[in-house]
């Protein structure tokens, strides 16, 4: 059985790891509440207690013992943010104990929950320390100081889970842009163009179809040789910008596939009008040298290799291949031009392209 992706981890090593030193530190002072604190008032609370113990060192050789995707696939983990709770709340009751001390305890699993689980998981737990610490409260106070009291519990805790539900998706959101865009030119990165490409070939099998367009700086070692890399890289960001300049937002993707290699993702578009489109970025990079603040401005040419689905090709993995094949033609040919693919192409020949720097 697989939980549902809201009820998981969002990284369920860092969850087991966590979680076994917050259960450490309280298996520690439940121990000593137990043998010195008021949860030896009677033989009902030590035994409880005791077996509060002995749940939270089963808990944490589990945790250590079983792989953690394992456990966050079983759903361990928002149960035993759930065990927390319970286990809190039924030791304040039977140690007759209403006070903010042994309410703090519930912040516990719910902390440790807003920290590392995702956000369904985050409100079943809060909920339940919320709706717990409130029948605990009415157990064992008057209706007024038990109300007050568990309002103001209830409120820290649902506030403290939101801030800290609120960072992590803040966090997630950084981490995902910094997979999804390449540092340097501020394209998007291969895995984002993957996903593209494959979406626009399930989308549109038939119409215009869809066109790749794979180019790289000719010379690019050299230029990298005789002028450093930091002129390398400003290479590639000024080619990035011009590809970006030719295209309608929405109307393409571009994406850096590593090295000085660039791809042009066009959707809906025939082959005809991708190689006008990429003889248009051919010239623009004629028309456009690289500005030097040390030097007169740097020429630069590019090799396009240009492949249309379903013309030269009908999956992702071929659409590459046909674009890269296209590509080094190009660069046999002399460089500085753009060459189509042809239709079909051999099936020795497919796989995904090479990233390399330009001879």
């Amino acid at each position: 059985m697989r939980f549902p992706d809201p009820l998981r981890a969002r990284e369920p090593r860092a969850s087991a790891h966590s979680i076994v030193l917050i259960m450490g530190v309280s298996t520690v002072v439940l121990a000593l509440l137990t043998t010195f604190g008021p949860n030896s008032v009677s033989s009902a609370t030590k035994v409880a207690s005791w077996a509060g113990v002995a749940a939270l060192v089963a808990t944490i050789a589990v945790c250590v013992l079983v792989p953690a995707e394992r456990l966050d696939r079983a759903g361990a983990f928002p149960l035993i943010g759930l065990g927390g709770v319970l286990l809190t709340c039924v030791l304040n009751v039977l140690t007759d104990d209403p006070s903010a001390g042994a309410q703090a305890f519930l912040a516990f699993p719910v902390l440790w929950a807003a920290s590392h689980l995702r956000w369904a998981a985050v409100a079943l737990v809060t909920g339940a320390a919320v709706v717990g610490d409130g029948v605990t409260q009415l157990v064992l106070q008057p209706v007024e100081p038990a109300v007050h009291d568990a309002l103001v519990v209830g409120t820290v805790l649902v506030v403290a889970a939101v801030i800290l539900v609120r960072a992590a998706s803040m966090r997630d959101g950084l981490l995902q842009r910094q997979a999804d865009v390449d540092p340097l030119t501020g394209l998007v990165t291969r895995r984002v163009l993957d996903d593209a490409l494959t979406g626009a070939l399930e989308r549109e099998p038939t119409g215009d179809g869809t066109a790749l367009v794979l180019l790289d700086v000719d010379s690019f070692k050299q230029i990298n040789d005789a002028h450093g890399h930091p002129v390398g890289d400003d290479a590639l960001v000024h080619l990035s910008g011009l590809v970006r300049r030719q295209v309608r937002a929405g109307d393409a993707v571009v994406g850096r596939l590593g090295g000085d290699e660039l791809a042009l993702l066009l959707p809906g578009c025939t082959a005809e009008i991708a190689g006008r489109r990429a003889h248009e970025l051919l010239e623009a990079v004629r028309r456009s040298p690289l500005p030097r603040a040390d030097g007169g401005p740097l020429p630069l040419s590019i090799s396009v290799g240009v492949a249309h689905a379903p013309l030269h090709a009908a999956s992702v993995r071929e659409l590459y291949a046909a674009a890269d094949a296209a590509l080094y033609e190009a660069k046999r040919a002399g460089r500085d031009r753009v060459e189509v693919a042809v239709s079909p192409v051999p099936g020795p020949a497919r796989g995904l392209p090479r990233q390399r720097s330009a001879p």
